[in-house]
């Protein structure tokens, strides 16, 4: 079953499964899971863990599993469970009925306790949490054993039983490990598996006091769920040790192999969920799926596609040391998928009033307009024109500078699918100065956007019709932070936020097609960049449009840091 495909993407953990298929060692057998922690939105780098997962388990012919990793209860809720769900569909990716809890486990996660402390392999111990960091030691120093480590086996099934009735404190008793207090490695010195815990349960309810730790019922869900490959970051490679030692005292016939990879750090936004959460609660974004979050929702919000997403997190590979991605990196995929597929279309997001003075009052007329220059499948739509437009306030200057090309004061440029026009007066406002209407002509023989007598005009600039354009409120979204590295050495990350990270334009127009705009819908705005209608607040009546990206990529040698 050993892959042959060269188009197939390889790495060290394919490799590592690929000798596994050759010597037979899971029967032939890939599975694999996603774990998520149901305490938060998942964020991109979780999208590589689930790309990455997910796309083993289809190169190999195996099955992926969806696990919520539910034996922490606080901050432990439905709403993450069900946004969970929604992203790695969303992503594109099928579980069918493999849809698992940790929490579906208690019992049996109890009873595996039970049996260690039965094998003289756990004890019930009553320090402090304080001190049994104390008596863990140093990574220069080893550490002493728990005053409580030799307790008889009947002494700590019956004090375990109690902590199970609820009858002790919270922290008054743990459940440990009997390993070893002078490993090197620090995560084997007696680690807690059970501790005292009374909160509700999003699930259970209150029917449990005590809880599994992560390490204890993270191997032993991998074992009951029968998954061969255990792919986790790198944060876990000093735990490997402990998920095997679980699993070889219980002497479990289903005993996964752990793998780790490095996880994905991208610049100019952090992926710590514990900061994400901090984000959120300050109200330094509008909410976990705020389009300026890293957050998989609000990637979707703001317009990203899961295809950009899923190459993005194809084509950086996998790799065993940390390093941090350029976000520019990330915004080259999405600006390549939505270059594709992102119909065009005119919007102003600052108009300007231009009236052009020689055509008729009360006319209209159409220009066919295609969607895309590249895909004729997308086909086209008619463009209405009158003589009042609205055009950007940038593609004019009354004195412009040398190298200014767009309209200015008898200058001549084209109107995008239009005529040629050309400005013959400005209209000021008598008390600021400022040009608030722009008075031009056009010649009805350039209807075709170019002049039969063959002349040039330096500029095309966009516009929408003032009689037929509908209103729109643009949201121009950029990085949330203003430097690549905003956790640094700095305790205070929110000093690095981007003040300008969000501007609401309110008075745009665009053209009148967009008034059927679904939410979600992408499309191009020529000249200005990618946009998305908003999911949440757009209406018919006044479309909201998050600004994906802007139209230039300044993502330098993607070829050069892509082989890195």
């Amino acid at each position: 079953m050993t892959q042959t495909n060269s188009s197939l993407p390889t790495d060290f953990i394919r490799e590592i499964i690929d000798e596994h298929l050759r010597t037979n060692r899971y029967r032939g057998r890939v599975a694999t899971r996603f774990p998520p922690e149901p305490n938060g939105y998942l964020h991109i780098g979780h999208a590589k863990s689930v790309c990455l997962n997910f796309g083993i388990a289809a190169q190999y012919g195996g099955a992926c599993n969806l696990r919520m990793d539910d034996t922490d209860p606080s901050g432990e809720s439905l709403e993450y469970v069900e946004s969970i769900i929604n992203d790695v569909r969303w992503l594109g990716f099928d579980w069918e009925d493999r849809l698992f809890y940790a929490s579906d486990y208690f019992e049996q996660l109890y009873q595996f306790a039970v049996q260690l402390i039965k094998n003289g392999n756990a004890y019930v111990c009553s320090l402090s949490a304080d001190e049994i960091r104390e008596y863990r030691g140093t990574l220069t120093e080893p550490g002493k054993e728990s005053p409580y480590r030799n307790r008889s086996i009947e002494e700590n099934l019956d004090l375990f039983e109690q902590m199970r009735a609820g009858e002790f404190e919270d922290g008054a008793y743990v459940l440990r490990a009997k390993i070893d207090m002078v490993s090197q490695n620090i995560t084997m010195r007696d680690p807690v598996l059970y501790r005292i815990k009374r909160t509700h349960h999003y699930r259970t309810g209150n029917q449990w006091c005590i809880y599994p730790m992560y390490d204890f019922a993270h191997c032993l869900s991998d074992s009951i769920e029968r998954i061969t490959h255990s792919i986790c970051t790198l944060e876990f490679e000093n735990n490997r040790p402990l998920y095997d030692w679980i699993l070889d005292q219980l002497k479990l016939d289903s005993h996964p192999q752990q793998i780790e990879f490095a996880r994905l750090n991208l610049s100019y936004t952090v992926l710590s969920k514990r900061r994400l959460i901090e984000l959120v609660g300050k109200g330094s974004v509008t909410g976990w799926d705020d389009p300026r979050m890293p957050t998989i929702a609000g990637m979707g919000r703001r317009g990203y596609t899961p295809e950009a997403i899923r190459n993005f997190c194809t084509k950086i590979g996998v790799a065993k040391n940390d390093s941090i991605i350029d976000m520019a990196l990330l915004e080259h995929y999405v600006r390549e998928d939505l270059n594709e597929r992102a119909p065009r279309v005119l919007g102003v997001l600052r108009p300007l009033r231009l009236v052009i003075d020689n055509y008729p009052e009360g006319q209209a007329e159409e220009f066919d307009s295609p969607y895309h220059p590249q895909n004729p499948e997308l086909g086209s739509r008619k463009v209405p024109f009158s003589r009042t437009l609205y055009f950007e306030q940038e593609d004019f200057m009354e004195n412009p500078p040398k190298k200014f090309f767009r309209l200015a004061p008898g200058r001549e440029v084209r109107l995008r699918y239009g005529y040629l026009i050309k400005c013959v007066s400005v209209v000021k406002d008598p008390n600021t100065g400022e040009v608030v209407e722009v008075h031009c002509t056009y010649d009805p023989e350039t209807r075709s956007g170019f002049a039969p007598d063959g002349r040039k005009v330096d500029a095309t600039i966009h516009w929408v019709s003032a009689d037929h354009s509908v209103p729109a409120e643009v949201r121009l979204y950029d990085r949330l932070f203003k430097v690549a590295n905003p956790m640094g050495e700095e305790s205070d990350f929110t000093k690095y936020l981007n003040p300008k990270s969000l501007e609401t334009l309110v008075t745009c127009r665009v053209e009148p097609s967009l008034a059927t705009a679904k939410p979600g819908d992408r499309f191009q705005f020529e000249r200005l960049g990618y946009f998305c209608v908003d999911l949440k607040d757009s209406t018919p009546q006044k479309p909201v449009f998050n600004r994906v990206l802007t139209l230039r990529d300044s993502w330098a040698k993607i070829s050069g840091q892509e082989k890195k």
